[in-house]
């Protein structure tokens, strides 16, 4: 690992952030710009200050998973559950997906939210990454059950064909798609580097699963039911969940990079659907590429996210603005190398 830094060494020197509210630059200070500090911990406040006293953002949408994202990007800084400027809100955020465990092992609700796996995956990840530096017995215990559960859900809820649904495969006759399948396996990998018990047949099986939704140009396809053109946002976090499975080097990966960079290095224009979630995917699949690769594209996206944040601290886009400045948070402090999940 690149960066050594721990999140208690940082927290140690940083003292004095609560005072001046400021941010102690990243491990990489040098290669940073002090408009991506201040950008990023103007985000932070934004997230820190619209959640709600429950723990959770008061979107409409995808509660599970917005309070999710938003807590990994919280995360992202440096805090923990106990330790840092944001150990309250994140503390909150835990508390509330703890809250939303059902005792079939699905983080969410199916009555309010039709897409629930989408939230399951990301809480399984911010779960997992939260549980290392967990310095409460009892909520470090209550993890612990809550993502062996959770993780015996995503097997279940696994489709034939290997992928899973916006549904679990028995509420959505089996139909399956690739942006729910990555949020699956993303977390699924978080949760085995936490030490839960993952199967490794079922992250067999997701691989198979996006080997076979790929196309001849390298691309991968939206569905295995509904084969079709490329997706480079698909693609983006196929690539991104196969690094966390551990398939570097895999036969499919090349083909995939290359579609990729000519799809996305040069950063796609506002018009490109879903931006937020596919640049969320793709500059962690161009930071495990190297610093070659990886410092003048961050320049650039780096860049390009800032200027785009409104005078509050947030992000305008789809979804919802908790979404957009989540996934933003998370791009602007890869560098940081905090979240293991993240890490080269």
């Amino acid at each position: 690992m690149r960066n050594s830094q721990t999140r208690r060494d940082w927290l140690r020197n940083a003292a004095v952030l609560t005072a001046t509210g400021g941010l102690v630059g990243s491990a990489n200070a040098a290669d940073s710009k002090v408009a991506w500090d201040e950008s990023i911990e103007k985000g932070l406040r934004w997230l820190s200050r619209t959640q709600s006293s429950r723990g959770r953002w008061n979107t409409n949408q995808y509660p599970t998973a917005m309070a999710a994202l938003a807590a990994t990007a919280l995360i992202a800084s440096g805090s923990t559950t106990t330790q840092g400027p944001y150990a309250k809100q994140i503390a909150r955020a835990t508390d509330y997906l703890i809250s939303k465990s059902r005792t079939n092992g699905l983080i969410g609700d199916p009555k309010t939210d039709s897409r629930y796996t989408y939230g399951h995956g990301f809480a399984m990840l911010l779960m997992s990454q939260v549980i290392g530096e967990e310095g409460l017995i009892d909520r470090r215990e209550e993890l612990v059950d809550v993502l062996t559960r959770a993780v015996q859900f995503s097997g279940n809820a696994q489709t034939e064909a290997g992928g899973w649904g916006y549904v679990s495969a028995a509420a959505g006759n089996n139909f399956d798609e690739g942006s729910t399948t990555i949020t699956q396996v993303q977390g699924l990998r978080g949760c085995r580097n936490a030490g839960i018990p993952v199967s490794g047949k079922v992250i067999d099986n997701a691989k198979e699963y996006i080997y076979g939704c790929k196309n001849p140009d390298g691309g991968i396809s939206y569905s295995s039911k509904q084969r079709g053109t490329s997706r480079p946002a698909i693609t983006a976090a196929a690539l991104a969940a196969l690094y966390n499975a551990g398939d570097y080097e895999g036969e499919h990966v090349p083909d995939m990079l290359e579609y990729t960079k000519k799809s996305l290095y040069g950063l796609a224009g506002p018009s490109f659907g879903h931006w937020h979630y596919t640049y969320l995917y793709y500059s962690q699949v161009v930071y495990r590429q190297g610093d070659e690769l990886w410092k003048p594209f961050r320049d650039r996206l780096y860049d390009k996210i800032v200027a785009q944040q409104r005078p509050d601290g947030s992000w305008e886009g789809q979804v919802h603005p908790v979404y957009a400045t989540a996934c933003n948070l998370i791009m602007l402090q890869l560098d940081k190398g905090y979240l293991p999940i993240y890490q080269r």
